[in-house]
């Protein structure tokens, strides 16, 4: 790597913002795609004899358990597989497996197994986005603005679901039931292709980076990491899982991943099913607290992830920073608390639901700005050719925890069937603790820093 800018590179950049918009986009098909299945709740569990497919709330919780357990099992070979062969390639198979199996999914039919055959499939493809972004950050960004570039790509999450709560019920209206839930698998699925191009038109390492000025790069490896300087260093460098899960560290990301992920699962795919049963509304009236609460939370996400900024410059260690910005954000989901209370119609009438939303709205941007935070603290503590296999190990625990969360919903939503607002505080009340307990379980795995450095 030169030392001075060449006729090839440019004197000044900020490409590694380039970079990170490309995750956002990334992200955001990812979540666009798997969002869909969630405003077509209501037509899977309508009657076959009113033009549904007579699916029960347990036999959608299923379809969405399978994805889950899927997507779960494949990210930690995914994150193995991408230090392995680099971010470029393995983010842009993901991509093409998962966008491919989306539009499948417009041609199954209505048998449920067929569905959670290809949905499985989805899941498998859609496993590797967040190995390999949250590997991309580590090499792209200092470890300070780790947090808030993984915020900024993790928000794709919520631009995702705000543009399937637009396209998905314009879709049913549009085209037609029949016709309609065909379409909304086929047109998110095909637009991911558009982002693969843009992939391998800008990306590249660091060190292999035309577009990079020195003072950039060196300003990427000012921690003093020496890995990366010279290419990806994830080729033929991955840390065995065996190895790694003798770290306390892997644990504390494990278990924070664990009870916490589930929580935005159920919110992805329950939260249209919850506004439509605690408050009557239609699937064509779902689509705006959906995109508000999704809209919020792109702001929690952001600004999450630039809260240990403001402790780092107060003197704080990065480690410690983060670790006090998470006990913070802790707190808000524990609001979720109130959400039944304040949306009873009998007591609040039609505010009922703007103030159910709003609470909502505060636990969703609590979990992103959580979620950014936590990310980061595998490339706090890992060496990076051993964060896309951490990232994926931790992953997959979220993925279980979320196959636990929609089996709870499922069943609590089947067992008070004819008073579904009670299944719905139980679901609250598991939000609601869930940050705080994983809070405690990462302090007690790693209650000071530590960075691995024998691997």
């Amino acid at each position: 790597m030169p030392t001075t800018p060449t006729p090839a590179r440019p004197a000044h950049s900020n490409y590694r913002w380039i970079i990170c918009s490309l995750l956002l986009f990334s992200t955001t098909f990812n979540y666009l795609d798997r969002q869909v299945i969630s405003f077509l709740k209501e037509y899977y569990c309508t009657p076959v004899a009113q033009g549904g497919f007579g699916w029960s709330n347990t036999e959608f919780s299923n379809l969405t358990s399978f994805f889950t357990a899927f997507y779960a099992g494949m990210t930690m070979v995914a994150g193995w597989v991408i230090d392995k062969i680099g971010t470029k390639l393995g983010l842009a198979l993901s991509l093409v497996l998962w966008s491919v199996c989306g539009v499948l999914n417009a041609f199954v039919g209505r048998v449920l197994l067929m569905h959670i055959l290809i949905r499985s499939a989805f899941g498998i493809g859609e496993g590797g986005n967040f190995p390999a972004s949250i590997k991309t950050v580590a090499e792209w960004f200092p470890k300070k603005e780790r947090a808030l570039a993984t915020g900024i790509f993790n928000s794709g999450s919520n631009l995702g679901a705000m543009i399937a709560a637009l396209v998905v019920p314009w879709c049913m209206v549009y085209f037609g039931y029949e016709r309609g839930w065909r379409m909304a698998f086929v047109l998110t699925g095909a637009i991911g292709f558009v982002w693969l191009g843009f992939w391998f038109w800008l990306y590249d390492t660091p060190a292999n980076q035309r577009r990079l000025s020195q003072t950039e790069f060196d300003y990427i490896h000012s921690d003093g990491e020496v890995e990366a300087k010279t290419g990806d260093s994830g080729d033929r460098a991955a840390v065995p899982w065996r190895k790694l899960l003798c770290y306390r560290q892997t644990w504390a990301f494990f278990w924070g991943k664990f009870l916490t992920d589930g929580v935005w699962w159920f919110y992805l795919f329950w939260l249209p099913d919850y506004l439509q049963k605690q408050f009557g509304m239609t699937a064509k009236e779902v689509w705006l607290p959906t995109f508000i609460v999704y809209g919020v939370a792109i702001v929690g996400s952001i600004y999450g992830g630039g809260i240990p900024m403001t402790f780092i410059k107060h003197g704080l260690p990065v480690y410690q920073a983060r670790m006090r910005a998470m006990l913070i954000i802790a707190i808000f989901p524990m609001v979720v608390l109130s959400t039944q209370y304040l949306g009873d119609v009998h007591h609040f009438g039609r505010m009922a639901v703007i103030f159910a939303v709003a609470t909502i709205c505060v636990a969703a941007a609590a979990h992103q700005a959580w979620s950014a935070n936590l990310f980061t603290t595998v490339s706090d503590m890992f060496p990076k050719k051993a964060v896309g296999t951490v990232t994926g190990i931790g992953a997959m625990a979220g993925g279980v925890g979320g196959v636990v969360m929609q089996k709870l919903a499922g069943y609590w939503t089947d067992a008070f069937v004819e008073t579904p607002q009670t299944a719905y505080l139980l679901m609250f009340i598991v939000c609601a603790a869930s940050y705080l307990i994983a809070w405690g379980a990462i302090k007690t795995l790693v209650p000071r820093h530590k960075t691995i450095t024998d691997l």
